[in-house]
């Protein structure tokens, strides 16, 4: 797995039950195709789990068995203790599901989707009408709660089916590309709501084709190819599977670009790139060389407007582990 840890083991020697749920060794067949080929996924209580992968990876697979909606041919998965094949209603009773396509009744209001959902959970219909007014408002859907579903707009019926899932409460939400289809100011609000539900105490497994969202939201990511964990670690340590850090500079005087070059090519030992006017970027070994060039740009008396060390990006490791990049794995999706 590219030297990383396996998901399981990279949690120390927890039993089971101090999860909020695992998956050890899934396997899953469609006739002659593999879709999960035996993959382990982990989490402990109150993180995020994001699970990224091209489409076709099987990472929808691997949350449908989590979530009892399909049974593996091999392997075994806990949710909060339980049994995803023994005591399947158990964990139905602490989950909550937003797949990747809108679920609730399109002939039913706002409102009569959500009660609805907490009726079937046991909740009296005081208590669902006083949650759905709390979630319509959560996710800016009070104007709209009277209405019919399918008069909704195809971001606000997101909406409605995220809030549908967390109508119970749930300690263990899956979230199978939520912000699919939503414009960049509403995937910025549901991820607002993934931050708090975790500061709530939800634990949330995320699967994304969006490489930033995985990076704005998970403690830990797990990268799965033709049904495999390739790769498992913090955003940080898989950045650094892709390589070295970068250094970027953009001179304050222009003039000063041919200097700028001979200073990072100097401690770094490589040849600068001028991805764009005026800026030069270059690859370096650790922190010290990044010290070494304010040093010496300073001593040179050559300002700066652009000035930063950085780390590949999730794209970056995406390409490096999978050979797919973002856009393509978007254009897929």
């Amino acid at each position: 797995m590219r030297g990383m840890p396996a998901p399981l083991a990279s949690l120390g020697g927890m039993s089971s039950l101090e999860f909020a749920f695992t998956a050890e060794g899934l396997v899953k067949r469609y006739g002659s195709t593999t879709a999960l080929a035996g993959i382990d996924l982990a989490a402990r209580p109150g993180m995020v789990l994001g699970v990224l992968g091209p489409n076709g990876a099987g990472k929808t697979t691997a949350v449908r068995i989590l979530a009892t909606l399909l049974r593996p041919d091999a392997g075994t998965a806990t949710v909060a203790g339980y049994d995803v094949l023994k005591d399947p209603g158990k964990v139905r009773r602490v989950i909550g599901l937003t797949g990747q396509y809108a679920s609730v009744d399109e002939d039913l209001t706002g409102t009569q989707n959500l009660v609805l959902i907490g009726e079937l959970l046991d909740m009296s219909r005081r208590d669902a009408r006083a949650r759905s007014v709390e979630l319509l408002a959560w996710f800016d859907l009070t104007e709209a709660a009277n209405r019919p579903a399918k008069t909704y707009s195809g971001g606000m019926r997101r909406r409605l089916d995220l809030a549908a899932s967390l109508v119970g409460r749930p300690d263990v939400i899956y979230l199978d590309e939520p912000t699919t289809g939503l414009d960049p100011a509403k995937r910025e609000d549901m991820w607002g709501v993934v931050r708090s539900l975790v500061a709530e105490g939800s634990t949330v497994l995320l699967t994304t084709q969006y490489l930033e969202e995985a990076d704005a939201l998970a403690d830990e990511i797990s990268v799965i190819d033709h049904g495999k964990v390739i790769a498992h670690g913090t955003p940080a340590q898989l950045k650094s599977l892709a390589g070295a850090q970068t250094v970027v500079v953009r001179p304050t005087d222009p003039a000063r670009l041919g200097d700028t070059m001979d200073i990072l090519r100097a401690v770094s030992g490589a040849e600068p790139e001028s991805p764009m006017r005026g800026v030069l970027t270059v690859p370096v070994e650790g922190d010290m060389a990044f010290t070494a060039v304010v040093r010496r740009l300073d001593e040179a008396g050559i300002g700066v407007v652009e000035l930063a060390l950085r780390l590949p990006s999730l794209d970056e490791v995406f390409f490096t582990l999978t050979g797919h990049k973002q856009t393509e794995l978007e254009m897929a999706a």
